[in-house]
């Protein structure tokens, strides 16, 4: 039985801190384990990407890419989700739309649009109208009996 008077670590569990610059007694003492003269012993060194006046490497490589400034950025749902929600009387499988999706605490926020995704079955029948959708998402709902519209403002993409 332990008793909570006797509780203690394995011996050599825990070390002092190393005290470095603390006189000779203490052997990191003077130069503080730094070594002797040279840019690594000083203060204030940012030696990063240095490779001794050589070119560094990430200035040899090609440039690459290139990121879109004004990309649109779309809330992505998968139906599997959307047929939970349903099941769980969250959401209305009559008429779904983006706002609908928003206040059911299914999707957080809109951003540029709300894409659906064909993760995951869809059972019932509904209708859907969202920014855009994945070929494949389409075919699940209007095999599932339902239709899945795509606005006008997934064209502008």
């Amino acid at each position: 039985m332990v008793k909570l008077n006797e509780l203690h670590d394995n011996p050599g569990a825990t070390k002092p801190r190393k005290r470095v610059g603390r006189g000779p007694g203490s052997g990191t003492g003077k130069m503080g384990g730094r070594g002797i003269k040279g840019q690594k012993s000083r203060s204030g060194v940012a030696i990063g990407g240095y490779e001794g006046g050589q070119m560094p490497l990430y200035q040899r490589l090609p440039k690459r890419g290139f990121n879109k400034p004004n990309r649109k950025k779309f809330a992505v749902v998968n139906l599997g989700l959307i047929q939970k929600f349903i099941d769980e009387k969250k959401l209305d499988g009559s008429s779904i739309t983006e706002d609908s999706l928003v206040a059911s605490g299914l999707i957080r926020r809109k951003l540029d649009g709300i894409r659906v995704l064909a993760k995951g079955e869809i059972t019932g029948k509904v209708s859907i109208e969202v920014t855009g959708a994945s070929k494949g998402a389409i075919e699940a709902v209007e095999k599932a009996g339902g239709k899945l519209t795509v606005t006008a403002a997934a064209a502008a993409e």
